[in-house]
């Protein structure tokens, strides 16, 4: 018998993630599981390659950040969707992907639901993939939604 107790679903606000969101929701429900949903913002890398030329943004830059991503996550479950056994938000800073898997061995996380793009070729290549490093790195079952492919215009 599978137990799962703990789903982890991360969100960047996209519609991809929204799909993958409505997924975990209706297996919290279904498990009777805890539903966690983290946004990861990215720590600012510098542009240039002397870091003594970067500006240092206020901590209320941060601070802001922090506190609107913290917003969004709050709204960004619907009820429809599903009625976890309980439902957390968290935002870290970081790289998404090591703070993603971070947080499901923090939490000990029994399966990850994330979108991905499913990007092919060059683009992959060069823009790499979150959810790829995620499946090979969470210390638990990772659970990839793809999204509808986009109507031909």
């Amino acid at each position: 018998m599978i137990a799962i107790g703990r789903i982890l679903a991360p969100s960047d606000f996209s519609s991809h993630c929204e799909q993958a969101l409505r997924y975990a929701c209706g297996l919290a429900e279904k498990f009777d599981a805890e539903l966690h949903v983290i946004h990861v913002l990215s720590d600012l890398v510098p542009a240039s390659p002397d870091q003594l030329l970067m500006p240092v943004m206020p901590p209320q830059f941060y601070e802001d950040d922090e506190k609107r991503a913290a917003l969004t996550l709050g709204d960004a479950v619907k009820p429809e969707w599903g009625t976890p056994r309980s439902l957390t938000t968290s935002v870290r800073w970081g790289t998404p992907a090591e703070a993603i898997v971070d947080y499901a061995a923090e939490k000990k996380v029994d399966l990850v639901v994330i979108a991905t793009h499913g990007r092919t070729g060059l683009s992959h290549a060069l823009l790499g993939s979150v959810a790829e490093r995620i499946v090979r790195e969470a210390p638990c079952p990772v659970l990839t939604i793809r999204s509808a492919p986009a109507e031909a215009s």
